[in-house]
């Protein structure tokens, strides 16, 4: 008797469940998009690729009212400067979500006993090129918009203050992914050269 009406009762619990409206929302605001960014704890190429189309997609989008902004706005000057510092930002993390994307596809080193498989290594490293290099177009755009900052960087905005010590690093040149990513793709191409250079004597 009472399974019978423990049963009945998930039962209507589960159709109530089915029958009631699910209310989602429109991701139609830069920071909606930015929002959805997320760092996993295993980076798998598919996970980055999802932060990246997130990530992208807060550039494109339009931002939303002041009053819902990531930092307290209280006038149009602080507007211009969070905008700015914000693009800055977000091509800081596409930056970061290239390389680490191509660093899945990189090979540190060409062993002599990957050898058989020398197309594929060789492959490998096109992707991870080519991943490096949409690396650097984020950067330049990330050094554009913190040039954009330059002249508001009297203000303070304490919630976004990381992304203003962001632009502080770049234009001192602390951060500087043009040379990060410069070392990368030589590292690279030596490792493609060792590669290219295998042949059937070498393993």
């Amino acid at each position: 008797m009472k399974k019978r009406w423990h049963r009945t009762v998930v039962s209507l619990l589960l159709f109530l469940v089915s029958i009631l409206p699910i209310h989602g929302y429109k991701v139609l605001y830069a920071e909606q998009w930015y929002r959805l960014f997320h760092l996993h704890f295993y980076q798998y190429p598919e996970r980055c690729a999802e932060n990246i189309y997130y990530l992208e997609q807060a550039l494109r989008a339009d931002f939303a009212n002041p009053l819902n902004a990531l930092a307290r706005i209280g006038n149009p000057t602080e507007w211009e400067y969070y905008r700015y510092l914000f693009s800055m930002h977000v091509s800081l993390k596409l930056v970061e979500q290239y390389l680490l994307w191509g660093s899945k596809y990189d090979k540190q080193v060409a062993y002599f006993y990957n050898a058989p498989w020398k197309e594929q290594n060789l492959e490998s490293l096109d992707k991870a090129e080519a991943l490096y290099r949409y690396a650097l177009v984020y950067w330049e755009e990330a050094r554009r918009w913190a040039e954009k900052a330059e002249p508001l960087s009297y203000l303070f905005l304490p919630e976004i203050q990381y992304w203003a010590d962001e632009r502080v690093r770049i234009a001192s040149g602390e951060l500087d992914y043009q040379e990060i990513i410069g070392e990368h793709l030589t590292r690279l191409q030596s490792v493609r050269e060792a590669f290219l250079a295998m042949d059937e004597h070498t393993y």
